[in-house]
């Protein structure tokens, strides 16, 4: 009998939420240890040499990196396909799917919720409010003026919903958190291709689990998704005293 796929990593990571969503979407049976990275303990280094979420567990397969989880997924489980079938179609999504998992994991991650959030909540510093200012008036902007000229007037990027959709709002989903919005009278686009993609029920579901862990220290979280119903795993690699890492290059 094939074992679960394991998935560790955080629910409120967009990274995460990105591989949780191709999971749920192809209805793949897998459970989640929904540790931050901050928190993993030597196995998960072991797991994760760059200490990042989310990784993947196939029986003894292991895989890192979001974007290499999702094509490996994709490429096993084909149905439904979540990258183009058309060439050009597929080679641009995995380049606006890069695009967020970068130039919008910059400002909106590790600029905006990595310091109103992460600093304050997870390692008690306070949150230097001129890179926040700094992300909300100048990076934020000009990168959703870039997203803004690639997407359509309504509707999916390609047709159907594609990798690139997902990723594109999974960033904004997490920004929302900390109560960052698209004006959608200037980026019109961006905000209705987000806002569809997060009604979707997929979102939805993950959503619950995401919201009932939102503002609860990282002690309290596990047990909150238990409650929740999550598929979670008897034991986590969540044990140890926060500490740093170097974000994802942007």
């Amino acid at each position: 009998m094939p074992q679960r796929l394991r998935v560790i990593g955080n629910y409120i990571s967009p990274y995460v939420r990105k591989v949780l969503v191709c999971l749920e979407l192809k209805r793949l049976d897998y459970e989640i240890d929904p540790i931050a990275p901050f928190v993993g303990n030597d196995e998960f280094s072991r797991l994760s040499p760059l200490r990042r979420i989310p990784v993947l567990i196939d029986d003894r397969f292991v895989l890192n990196d979001s974007s290499v989880i999702c094509q490996y997924l994709d490429d096993r489980h084909p149905t439904p396909a979540l990258y183009p079938a058309d060439i050009a179609d597929r080679a641009q999504a995995r380049w606006l799917e890069e695009y967020a998992d970068t130039r919008l994991a910059s400002g909106l991650i590790w600029k905006l919720f990595y310091q109103q959030a992460i600093r304050r909540h997870i390692f008690g510093e306070s949150t230097d409010e001129a890179v926040v200012q700094q992300a909300r008036e100048v990076e934020i902007p000009a990168a959703l003026d870039y997203l803004e000229n690639q997407l359509p007037d309504d509707g999916f990027l390609f047709g159907p919903l594609s990798i690139a959709d997902i990723s594109i709002a999974s960033f904004f989903r997490t920004a929302s958190f900390v109560r960052y919005t698209i004006d959608a009278a200037r980026w019109p686009r961006s905000a209705a291709l987000v806002a569809q993609v997060q009604a979707l029920p997929v979102f939805q579901k993950l959503a619950r689990y995401e919201d009932c862990m939102l503002r609860l220290p990282l002690a309290e979280q596990r047990g909150a998704l238990v409650s929740a119903g999550a598929p979670l795993t008897s034991d986590t690699l969540g044990t140890s005293a926060p500490r740093h890492f170097l974000p994802r290059e942007s």
